[in-house]
C-alpha cells in the first residue's frame, strides 16, 4: 500500500563531525520503536553505522537511511558524515530530501563542517531546523551557539524550546530538562539512557521572566509571517498553540526562519520534542514546488524546461542518488519526483538514451532491504534491484513523457595514490573491485597507467585510508600501495593570440585551414577549459566551426604540458578561420585547431596549480603560538583567528603538499587537544620549486 504523501517527511541528519548526529538518529530510531535497544557510537551498536570501518572508528563514512513512524508521520531519514572527505554523501543526500535537522554540538558551536553543511543546504533549498546538542557537557553555551548560528551561517534561528539549566552534574545548574516556549511547559525526560516517558510540567517560578523574554522574542518574530496571530496579540487575546505552530511552518518551509530545539541525545532528553519539529515544521513532498528538469527532445518536440509536480497522476520521474553495489544485483535508492513506480517495469534513462528494467522495489533500512513492496508513489525514497547500466545522478522516467533532472555535482579530487597489483590475476581482481567502489562512491576516480599501476583519487587522506582498508580487508587483494600524491592541475601564465594551420598533404589530398584563437587564464574558472567563439556570422560555415569547436574541448579535456595534468582555469575564444571550398573539410579545421591549442599552451607560460586547503583549528589558547609557527613552516597563510571561550579558532589557507599527515603533527603539537578541519578552497600557482620537479 502506497504511504500518504502528506504524512511523508524526507529528512537529512546533518553537521560538523562528532556532533552527535549518529547518536541522534539512533535516539529517535529507538523512540519510535523501530529499535529496542539504543544503540552506542564509541561501542559500534548504531543501526546506521553497520561498516566495520565506521565501528572501528566511531565515525559516519557512508549515508544510511532508516524508515520509521512518528505520531502521524512517515519519516524517511538520511544519517550523514560528518568527515569534509565524506561530503559527496552529504551533497547527495541534500539534493533529494525536503527538510533537514542540523546538529550542533553546545560546547564546539557551529564548527567548519557545519558552515559547508549548511551552505550546501542553502544551495539545494532545504527547509531546516536545528538541534543544540550536549547540553549536559562541560562548558556547554546554548546562547552563543544561537548567536554564532545567525552571525557565522547568516541563519534567522528563532529558540522554540530553552534548556533547564546546562553543564555535566556537578556543576551548580546542570542541564536537567527543557521548556517549551509554544505550550509554556517544562519537558523533563526521566529513566536515563532506557526512558521514553516525557512529563510535562509547569515552569519553574525563578525561570518564568526568562521564558516570557524568550517567548516574547520567539513571537516577535513571527508576528511577519502570520498577519492573524499580530492581530491576536495587539488586541492582546491569547495565543493559540496551533496558530503559532502554523507560522512557524510557513516561515520554515520560506527558509525564512530555522526553529531550534535543544536537549541531550545521549541521555534522551529533548528528542521527542525533536522528532514532534520534524512533523510540525518540515515540509512532506506534496508542500514542495515542482521538480524542474529538461524535456527530452524527439521527432515531435523539441528540447525545453519541463517540471512534475509531487502527485501520483503526473508522468514517472525519479533521481538514483546513491548505489550499493552487491554480487546478486546492485540496490540503487531512488526519490520518486512525480507519478508512481511498479516492480517488474521498464523505465527509461533519458541521460544514456537505454531502458531499463525494475525487477524488485524495496523499503531500505540503514543499508539492508527490509520490506519488498510492489509500488511506491511520489513522495518516497526506494531501493530498486534490477537496474544495470545507471549510475549516482541520472534520472528515470516515463518513457512516454521523458524528463531530464538535474544531474548532482560532486567536488574535484585532490589526492592520489598509487597501486600496484602483484600479478595479472590481482589485476583483473583489483579492476573489478574499483569498479564496484566507483558505483558506490562517486568522488573516487581511477586512472590505469601503462606501467602497471593504478592511480585512484580522492577528497583526502582519510578518504583514500578507507579504500585501502576495504581493499585489503574487505576483498583481500594482494596489492602494493604507494604514497598519496597531490592532484595538481596545470594552466597558462599569460593572454596569447595564436594561429593554427593546416597545409598537409593526405591520402593524396591537399588539405588547408586557419584557426585564430585566443588563450587566457580565467581565474574564477572551475570547469577545466571554457571554449567560445567570437567568428563575425557567415565568416565560416557552420560545420567547420562545429569542428574546431569539438577539437578544442576534446584537447581541454585532455593533459597540460608539464606533467599531463588536467588543465583548468583556461579561456579558449575562437575569433576568425579562413577556408576554401576545395581543400577545406572537418579534418583540415580540427587539425589547425590542435595546432593553434598546443601553440598556446607553449606560449601561454606554463603555470602548475596546486590545491589550497581551508583549515579551521580549534586549540586552547596555551599552544596558539606553536601552531602559528607551524603553519608558517607550511606555506600557510593565516586568514584569522577568534577566541571561543577557552578555546582559539584558527582559520588559515596552506597547500595540500604540506598537509600530509597532519592530524599526527597537531596532536603532538597540543597534547592530543587541538581538533582540526580540513576542506578543499581553490587551486592557486605553485611557486617555482614545486614545478622543477617536474621538469624533465
Amino acid at each position: 500500500m502506497a504511504r500518504q504523501i502528506q504524512k511523508i517527511r524526507n529528512i537529512g541528519v546533518i553537521a560538523h563531525i562528532d556532533a552527535g548526529k549518529t547518536t541522534v538518529t539512533e535516539r529517535m530510531l529507538y523512540l519510535s520503536g523501530a529499535k529496542h535497544r539504543v544503540g552506542e557510537v564509541d561501542k559500534g551498536t548504531t543501526e546506521t553505522d553497520s561498516d566495520p570501518e565506521e565501528q572501528q572508528r566511531g565515525i559516519t563514512i557512508y549515508a544510511a537511511c532508516v524508515t520509521f513512524n512518528w505520531k502521524d508521520s512517515i519519516v524517511n531519514l538520511l544519517d550523514t558524515p560528518g568527515h569534509v572527505d565524506f561530503t559527496a554523501e552529504v551533497e547527495r543526500c541534500l539534493r533529494v530530501l525536503d527538510g533537514a535537522v542540523v546538529v550542533f554540538s553546545a560546547r564546539e558551536g557551529v564548527e567548519a563542517q557545519s558552515e559547508t553543511v549548511w551552505r550546501q543546504a542553502d544551495r539545494y533549498k532545504v527547509p531546516r531546523i536545528a538541534f543544540i546538542n550536549k547540553l549536559d557537557r562541560e562548558g556547554a553555551d546554548f546562547e552563543a551557539v544561537v548567536s554564532e548560528m545567525a552571525s557565522r551561517l547568516g541563519a534567522h534561528p528563532v529558540v522554540v524550546q530553552i534548556p533547564v539549566g546546562q553543564g555535566p552534574p556537578h556543576v551548580a545548574n546542570p542541564f536537567r530538562a527543557v521548556i517549551d516556549l509554544v505550550s509554556q511547559k517544562m519537558l523533563t525526560f526521566p529513566g536515563d539512557k532506557e526512558g521514553r516517558t516525557v512529563i510535562e510540567g509547569p515552569v519553574p517560578p525563578e525561570m518564568e521572566s526568562d521564558v516570557a523574554a524568550w517567548r516574547d522574542e520567539m513571537l516577535e518574530k513571527l508576528y511577519n509571517h502570520d498577519t492573524e496571530l499580530m492581530e491576536l496579540a495587539l488586541a492582546e487575546e491569547p495565543l493559540p498553540e496551533e496558530m503559532i505552530r502554523r507560522a512557524l511552518r510557513t516561515a520554515t518551509l520560506k527558509m525564512e526562519l530555522q526553529p531550534v530545539f535543544c536537549g541531550s541525545a545521549l541521555h534522551g532528553i529533548g528528542v521527542q520534542p525533536l522528532l514532534d519539529g520534524v512533523g510540525y515544521y518540515l515540509p512532506s513532498p506534496a508542500d514542495m514546488p515542482p521538480v524542474e528538469g529538461e524535456s527530452v527532445a524527439d521527432k515531435k518536440k523539441k528540447a525545453g524546461p519541463a517540471s512534475r509536480k509531487a502527485k501520483p497522476d503526473e508522468p514517472f520521474s525519479a533521481l538514483v542518488f546513491k548505489v550499493l553495489p552487491a554480487k546478486t544485483g546492485d540496490i540503487h535508492w531512488c526519490r520518486i519526483y512525480s507519478g508512481s513506480l511498479k516492480s517488474n517495469s521498464r523505465v527509461l534513462n533519458p541521460g544514456k538514451d537505454l531502458k531499463e528494467n525494475v525487477a524488485q522495489l524495496w523499503h531500505i533500512h540503514a543499508t539492508k532491504k527490509e520490506e519488498q513492496v510492489e509500488s511506491v508513489e511520489c513522495g518516497d525514497i526506494v531501493g530498486v534491484i534490477g537496474l544495470r547500466q545507471s549510475v549516482t545522478g541520472d534520472t528515470l522516467c516515463d518513457s512516454k513523457e521523458p524528463i531530464l533532472l538535474e544531474s548532482i555535482k560532486f567536488p574535484e579530487t585532490v589526492i592520489s595514490m598509487a597501486i600496484e597489483p602483484e600479478n595479472s590475476t590481482e589485476r583483473k581482481k583489483l579492476n573489478d573491485t574499483l569498479d564496484m567502489l566507483k558505483r558506490q562512491d562517486p568522488t573516487l576516480s581511477v586512472v590505469s597507467g601503462e606501467t602497471g599501476q593504478t592511480l585512484i583519487s580522492g577528497m583526502g587522506e582519510l578518504h583514500l585510508e578507507v579504500i585501502k582498508n576495504r581493499l585489503l580487508r574487505d576483498f583481500n587483494l594482494n596489492v602494493k600501495f604507494h604514497k598519496p600524491q597531490v592532484s595538481y592541475r596545470e594552466s597558462i601564465a599569460h593572454s596569447v593570440d595564436i594561429v593554427g594551420e593546416c597545409n598537409r598533404m593526405i591520402a593524396g589530398q591537399q588539405l588547408f585551414a586557419r584557426l585564430t584563437i585566443r588563450m587566457e587564464p580565467a581565474p574564477e574558472q572551475v570547469l577545466p577549459v571554457a571554449i567560445v567563439t567570437q567568428v563575425p556570422p557567415d565568416t565560416l560555415p557552420a560545420e567547420l566551426l562545429t569542428a574546431a569547436l569539438d577539437e578544442l574541448k576534446a584537447l581541454g579535456e585532455g593533459g597540460g604540458r608539464i606533467a599531463g595534468f588536467p588543465l583548468m582555469k583556461l579561456k579558449v575564444t575562437i575569433l576568425s578561420g579562413e577556408w576554401n571550398p576545395e581543400q577545406t573539410d572537418d579534418r583540415a579545421m580540427k587539425i589547425a585547431a590542435s595546432d593553434a591549442f598546443e601553440k598556446g599552451l607553449e606560449q601561454g607560460g606554463r603555470v602548475l596549480l596546486e590545491p589550497i586547503m581551508k583549515l579551521d583549528i580549534t586549540t586552547p589558547e596555551d599552544y596558539l603560538g606553536d601552531f602559528v609557527g607551524d603553519l608558517q613552516q607550511r606555506r600557510a597563510v593565516i586568514s584569522k583567528t577568534e577566541n571561543r571561550g577557552r578555546m582559539t579558532v584558527i582559520e588559515a589557507h596552506a597547500p595540500l603538499r604540506e598537509l600530509f599527515g597532519y592530524s599526527s603533527a597537531m596532536r603532538s603539537l597540543s597534547q592530543g587537544r587541538a581538533g582540526a578541519s580540513i576542506e578543499p578552497l581553490a587551486y592557486q600557482p605553485a611557486p617555482a620549486e614545486v614545478l622543477k620537479t617536474f621538469d624533465m
